[in-house]
């Protein structure tokens, strides 16, 4: 019986009938529901929560094998990650193209569109740098834009209707 399950689960995923991101995170253990605005909220082992702007393309990552997601690939839309670093050992980081953002317990928006990623912090602090490059750190606020260039991530503090438009878009 189990194997049958499996099978016609794996049939369904192939086919497109289940998101990859969804099947990816109940395997991880995480329990997903969807809000209003038909968000994906994953709520998984260990503290972390993850809202996954609707048609976000994400996969979530255990690499240390504790049963709690520690990595995020985001590769289109928006995502909110918080970590709640009571509950959470080990780190948590956001690797998109552009960029790798990295955290201990916080909460924070990446958003991935048009050949740039961009970070924003809602509370705690985040590193945040190039595949190859130096970190900047953001605090409450703060927030950078990474493209593919060389030149210096700028920190900047964002305007108030920034932050509400993404986090709107986030149902925050």
């Amino acid at each position: 019986m189990h194997t049958t399950l499996r099978n016609l689960f794996v049939a369904a995923l192939a086919a497109g009938l289940i998101p990859h991101e969804v099947a990816f995170a109940q395997s991880a253990g995480c329990a997903i529901s969807r809000d209003a605005g038909d968000r994906q909220v994953l709520s998984c082992p260990g503290g972390v929560k993850v809202t996954a702007e609707a048609g976000a393309s994400f996969r979530l990552t255990d690499r240390n094998g504790d049963g709690s997601p520690d990595s995020a690939s985001l590769r289109r839309k928006a995502i909110l990650v918080d970590v709640d670093s009571s509950q959470h050992t080990g780190g948590f980081q956001v690797v998109t193209p552009q960029a790798i953002a990295a955290v201990r317990g916080t909460q924070w928006a990446v958003d991935v569109a048009g050949g740039k990623t961009s970070v924003l912090v809602v509370r705690g602090s985040v590193a945040v740098r190039r595949p190859a490059g130096e970190p900047v750190v953001l605090s409450p606020g703060e927030g950078v834009d990474v493209t593919s260039s060389t030149e210096p991530l700028v920190v900047r503090r964002w305007p108030a209707p920034r932050v509400a438009a993404l986090l709107a878009r986030l149902g925050q």
